[in-house]
Formats: structure tokens, C-alpha cells, sequence
């Protein structure tokens, strides 16, 4: 069981890969985690649009979602600009990479793991099926 363990060294190793990301990902994550700026962000993945646009399935005031507007253009998810008395808001299509890279890597980290589990599960049936004198049949 200790190979499953933290050691000083992976513990250390984790924490520095994470630094890479942290303050991106977690502005990236935190202006996800609201429903309202996923409904925004989903809404411009169809093409710029005003803020008045967006405002219109949202049952609330606009300043309100000026504010849902802000973090996300702060966290770099959308950009915005002003065209006379009009803002129009845009999705930057690359804004979402870190988040897709990070994802990524957490999920090739829990496969790997998944699979040391795997093995270690055959491996103490195998023994098992030694000690008891039985064969365990995988078909």
C-alpha cells in the first residue's frame, strides 16, 4: 500500500506543476463556476453579441450582468469593445486551453492510477488464488 503514497518528492513535484497554473486557472475557474457567466460564455461560443443581447435571458438588471461580464473579460475568457454607445462582447476561442491542458493531465494522473489499482487488485487475486489452490478464471 505504501506505493500509493505521497513521498516528499511527488508531494513537491505536484505542488510546482501547480504553481504553473494556479492564478490562470484559478481565475479561469472561478468566472466558470457561476451559472449565469456559463450561460454568457455559451451564448457568445455562437458569435459576438451585445451586452443587451446577453442580458436577455437573464432575469436580472444590467448592471448586475455588467459585473458577470467583467470577470469574465478580467479572467480572459471574453474580450469586449466599444463600438459607439454599444459594447459588443466576443469569446476568445483560446481562452479555454489552459483549462483543457490542465483537465488533461488530471485525467492521464487518474488513469494511471486507476490502472496501478487494476494491477494491484489482479495481483492479489492471483495471490489469493495461489494460497487457496484455485484458479480465477477472467473470461
Amino acid at each position: 500500500m505504501e506505493k500509493f503514497l505521497l513521498t516528499p518528492f511527488l508531494s513537491a513535484h505536484i505542488v510546482t506543476h501547480m504553481d504553473k497554473y494556479s492564478n490562470n486557472l484559478d481565475q479561469l475557474f472561478s468566472a466558470l463556476s457561476d451559472a449565469t457567466r456559463r450561460g454568457i460564455v455559451q451564448r457568445l461560443a455562437q458569435g459576438p453579441a451585445t451586452v443587451g443581447e446577453l442580458s436577455e435571458p437573464f432575469p436580472m438588471a444590467l448592471p448586475n450582468l455588467l459585473k458577470h461580464v467583467r470577470i469574465l473579460e478580467q479572467s480572459g475568457l471574453i474580450e469586449t469593445q466599444k463600438q459607439g454607445r454599444i459594447r459588443v462582447c466576443a469569446i476568445r476561442p483560446d481562452a479555454l486551453s489552459p483549462t483543457e491542458q490542465w483537465l488533461s493531465e488530471q485525467r492521464k494522473q487518474m488513469s494511471g492510477t486507476l490502472d496501478r489499482m487494476e494491477a494491484y487488485a489482479a495481483q492479489m487475486l492471483a495471490n489469493k488464488a495461489r494460497q487457496t489452490g484455485t484458479e480465477h478464471d477472467d473470461s
